[in-house]
């Protein structure tokens, strides 16, 4: 983007221009001027939200990643923020040391989580986001059968 003044500066070249004796020479150029910094602005904001969009897949990767390696308490903990919140069956659970003991408590030995984003959307000033994606959990019962649960999750980002 750019700043205040590049705005002022551009106005204030308007503004001579029209005082001037407007011929079609100038205002071609005046179309030319405005029409390139409304396209830089533009194109600015449109390679900015894509920077942020790549970040946010990075981090649900990273949290993929850390709930297969590391389990889930711990990948919750890692990535929840300290007034986040999770939906679990008709309850919610809210911040990250709870999301954390609900997770340590309920902890399958073997469990895993496969979690992958198909879409992502960040605000236009970058603070908030949102992902949906689809998930696998796998895990083995206590009779020593493998079991697999399927669906779709929602995050959402903010800075």
């Amino acid at each position: 983007m750019y700043c205040f003044n590049c705005k002022f500066h551009l106005l204030f070249i308007c503004k001579l221009l029209l005082q001037a004796k407007v011929t079609f020479m100038k205002f071609v150029c005046l179309t030319m001027i405005v029409l390139l910094f409304s396209y830089a602005e533009k194109h600015d904001e449109k390679s900015q939200k894509a920077l942020w969009e790549s970040e946010i897949m990075t981090v649900e990767k990273s949290f993929n990643d850390m709930a297969q390696q590391d389990g889930l308490a711990k990948a919750f903990e890692h990535f929840a923020a300290e007034d986040g919140a999770i939906k679990r069956g008709k309850k919610v659970i809210i911040g990250k040391n709870a999301i954390r003991t609900y997770y340590e408590k309920d902890a399958i030995p073997g469990e895993t989580l496969e979690w992958s984003p198909s879409f992502v959307d960040v605000s236009a000033s970058g603070d908030m986001a949102y992902t949906y994606g689809n998930y696998t959990y796998k895990y083995i019962d206590s009779a020593g059968t493998k079991k697999e649960s399927t669906g779709v999750f929602h995050t959402v980002w903010k800075r």
